[in-house]
């Protein structure tokens, strides 16, 4: 979503420029917006009945430590308040009965789009992922288990794969805690490499919500925490989507 999140800067920034014209980001105070809920936002995005497949399930492609994670997360669903989110093949499903604003909404609806990390189909390939989010703490953590297919020095993941993890989880997270929608900038230092097929754990908080903006910070490692594989920061723009 990088992309057109500078395009929404740039065009944000253009017609706050020209006089009388329309403002796509009103001026709002997060703790008093009249926007959706969390809450309204978390039922949209997990529905109970859906006929979109969810792509977060375990496969025989799961590492064990991938597996044995994901079950722990699945027991604090049940006592800590940590929600698993589903992860449908295109963003177009996430946000299903809503719209963009009209001048940032440009790319006609395809029924082959996929979102860059449900993009490779063929189970444990590329990216194996699952995101826990919690309300209460506006925290997330990301499973990631990247596949062959997305090596970048032999036996190891590619740093841009991991990048791209990186934004899927901010913006997810940036979404349901105050309608942060596009990427405005993303920062990662890079620490160790990820070993093709094993799992990196994605830590994101958010830090604070000011300017219609939500500031967002990862520390990603291995499940027993010894090893750090980067930390990074993200800002996104709050946008209130329309309904349809």
């Amino acid at each position: 979503m990088m992309r057109r999140g500078f395009r929404a800067a740039a065009t944000l920034g253009r017609l706050r420029a020209l006089p009388g014209a329309p403002c796509l980001l009103p001026i709002r105070n997060p703790a008093t917006a009249s926007g959706s809920s969390m809450a309204s936002r978390i039922s949209r995005f997990c529905p109970e009945k859906t006929d979109f497949k969810d792509f977060a399930l375990p496969n025989a492609s799961w590492c064990p430590d991938m597996l044995g994670l994901y079950q722990e997360f699945l027991e604090k669903t049940k006592t800590d308040g940590w929600i698993k989110l589903p992860s449908f093949k295109s963003n177009r499903e996430h946000i299903h009965g809503l719209k963009l604003p009209t001048e940032l909404a440009d790319t006609p609806e395809k029924s082959d789009s996929r979102i860059i990390t449900r993009s490779i189909q063929v189970e444990g390939q590329g990216y194996e992922h699952v995101i826990f989010f919690n309300p209460s703490e506006k925290k997330s953590v990301c499973l990631f288990q990247p596949g062959p297919y997305l090596e970048g020095p032999p036996g190891f993941a590619h740093g841009g794969s991991l990048a791209t993890m990186m934004d899927e989880t901010f913006s997810k997270t940036a979404y349901l805690v105050g309608e942060g929608l596009l990427t405005l900038s993303i920062s990662i230092r890079f620490k160790n490499m990820i070993p093709v097929g094993s799992l990196a754990v994605l830590n994101v908080s958010v830090d604070k919500i000011e300017d219609q903006k939500l500031y967002l910070s990862c520390i990603t490692q291995t499940r027993d925490q010894k090893t750090v594989y980067a930390k990074s920061s993200g800002v996104f723009f709050q946008l209130q989507l329309e309904q349809e």
